[in-house]
């Protein structure tokens, strides 16, 4: 079995095991409004049990996507599957699915019980089961002593937690979550996302979010899939994706990231040494460690994220590692760390973050400061599409 890059939730990988099946699987699927295609022939598996995110911009297909397995929308062309069985003509309210709007779409005249209980009412269950239901999502989200009030007398992430509750109250196999938490202030979205991923392990199931939130993703998932224009860029994990992205578009849209266009100049054949390349970049010479298809002569990107630059006053001793020259030209301080913006000769600005691991009265680098920025052969990755 394949071993995951970085570190993990939980010991989860069915998509490393060839004979896993997957639970959902979107199968040469292209829907078209007109004579725009908001999801072009797109194919993606999604396993039982997993929390996936469908992650990208606006416009960029990710809800239709959602709509489509939902059954609110149907496919011009291809086929969705669940648990093996094509589901296409199948109304939403006969699919093993539940959605959960970013609105939340709670009654205001209800109470939160009977928001709750209002889907296992239409499904005419027994109101002793009825009963015993409200009360179990009442505590697995924490609104016990909230039962008997009136949306409005709530919070929103209150509010978030009782359109959760009445989502998960009739037991779908695939919980849909569009954009769930884009309401809510970033302490309690913070919050918020561990509580929904507790929840999904708790119950087992299957939670598919959508959401344009890079941190959200990041956060929740087991894995993502990167969507851009009706297609998937890339899917795997969080960390994969940030450590790994395979292409400029990924490495650009996940996290703030250097890159630096270039040619390689010299592979490990001229260089002697397994992996290493030499990338020109218009003066700034980079030396990487990488297996890489590309060869001498090819255009390739170089990215290389700010948390990997060390920023120091003093050139470096070590000749092994990448070093580029410049001023500071502004400084960012966000509490846990600083980012610092650096000119190079060439007018081009490189990013590095440093933590702050310490208390500081004065800064000992300031604007105006003349520093190097080095990174090692190891820290970067070559991209070539």
């Amino acid at each position: 079995m394949a071993k995951s890059l970085g570190p993990v939730k939980r010991k989860f990988s069915p998509w490393t095991d060839p004979s896993a099946v997957p639970f959902i699987r979107f199968e040469n699927v292209t829907k078209r409004f007109g004579t725009f295609t908001a999801v072009n022939d797109l194919t993606l598996d999604i396993y039982e049990r997993e929390f996936f995110s469908l992650l990208g911009p606006s416009g960029c297909g990710k809800t239709t996507l959602m709509r489509m397995l939902a059954g609110f929308e149907e496919p011009t062309s291809g086929r969705i599957l669940l648990q093996g069985k094509d589901i296409s003509g199948v109304p939403p309210y006969r699919r093993p699915t539940n959605m959960m709007f970013q609105s939340y779409a709670l009654f205001p005249h209800m109470s939160v019980e009977k928001n709750i209980a209002f889907g296992l009412e239409q499904d005419n269950l027994p109101k002793g089961e009825i009963s015993a239901r409200v009360e179990e999502m009442l505590k697995l989200v924490k609104l016990d002593q909230f039962a008997k009030r009136k949306p409005a007398q709530l919070s929103g992430g209150q509010r978030q937690r009782v359109a959760l509750a009445r989502s998960l109250a009739k037991r779908p196999k695939v919980l849909l979550l569009d954009e769930p938490l884009g309401a809510l202030d970033k302490k309690l979205r913070e919050e918020t996302q561990f509580e929904l991923m507790d929840i999904q392990h708790t119950l087992g199931l299957t939670f598919l979010i959508v959401t344009h939130d890079q941190e959200e993703a990041m956060t929740v998932s087991d894995r993502i899939a990167v969507m851009d224009k009706g297609i998937i860029m890339q899917v795997a994990t969080p960390a994969e994706i940030y450590e790994a992205p395979s292409s400029r578009y990924v490495a650009d849209f996940i996290g703030d990231i250097n890159i630096l266009e270039g040619t390689i100049s010299k592979t490990e054949a001229a260089l002697g040494a397994p992996g290493a390349i030499h990338i020109d970049s218009d003066g700034i010479a980079v030396k990487v460690e990488q297996e890489c298809q590309a060869v001498q002569g090819d255009k390739v990107a170089f990215a290389v994220r700010p948390e990997k630059v060390r920023i120091s006053p003093e050139q470096p001793a070590d000749t092994s590692v990448n070093a580029v020259y410049g001023e500071v030209w502004d400084i960012g301080y966000l509490g846990d760390f600083s980012v610092f913006l650096v000119r190079t000769a060439d007018g081009r600005i490189v990013r590095a973050a440093q933590a702050n691991v310490s208390r500081l009265v004065d800064r000992p680098i300031t604007f105006g400061d003349m520093v190097w920025l080095t990174w090692s052969a190891d820290a970067g990755l070559v991209l070539t599409r």
